[in-house]
């Protein structure tokens, strides 16, 4: 039996640093440009064809998202090289980052997969997980799978995140007990 550490809703977001394919460093969790909120989704890589239909129908709420000052970042433990194989695949506009390690999977508190053979992937990697960190780097919204079957319905996803938004409806974050 593994034992594993989970990050709980209304828990301060890791401080980690992940690389762009155009050379920058950049620091999950933490909003760029005028954004306020950030999306953080971890995907499984290149090896998943589900994850690629889902960064690309991420792509489709961006707008919807920057307008309640929320923006989008994505990271896998791929290579550079795999990402930039993968970059053919995906319609995406928002920062993908490479090079998760396990060490910093495991300080997000996620599922790691071993690869089925080499023909799927060379190394360890992370199952889907999305994190919703606000402006003063509290998540928000946690959602954490251990397979590439379950992960949040973007519409309903970001329709809650422009309700909870939204100042005057003064929602909480929910679920803060973890055990």
């Amino acid at each position: 039996m593994s034992v594993s550490v989970k990050l709980s809703a209304g828990s301060n977001f890791p401080s980690i640093r992940a690389n762009t394919l155009d050379g920058n460093t950049i620091t999950l969790g933490r909003a760029y440009h005028e954004a306020i909120w950030q999306m953080v989704v971890i995907y499984r890589g290149q090896h998943c064809p589900l994850c690629t239909k889902y960064l690309n129908q991420l792509e489709g709420y961006k707008t919807r998202l920057q307008k309640i000052g929320l923006d989008i970042v994505a990271v896998s433990a791929d290579s550079k090289t795999q990402l930039e194989a993968h970059k053919e695949k995906l319609t995406t506009s928002f920062p993908i980052a490479y090079g998760l390690t396990q060490e910093q999977m495991q300080q997000l508190g996620l599922y790691i997969s071993i690869p089925r053979s080499e023909q799927e992937t060379d190394h360890d990697f992370a199952e889907p997980g999305l994190f919703v960190v606000n402006r003063v780097g509290v998540i928000q919204v946690i959602d954490i799978s251990n397979n590439p079957f379950c992960r949040p319905e973007l519409e309903a996803l970001v329709s809650g995140l422009e309700w909870i938004s939204d100042p005057d409806n003064d929602y909480p974050i929910r679920g803060t007990f973890a055990y």
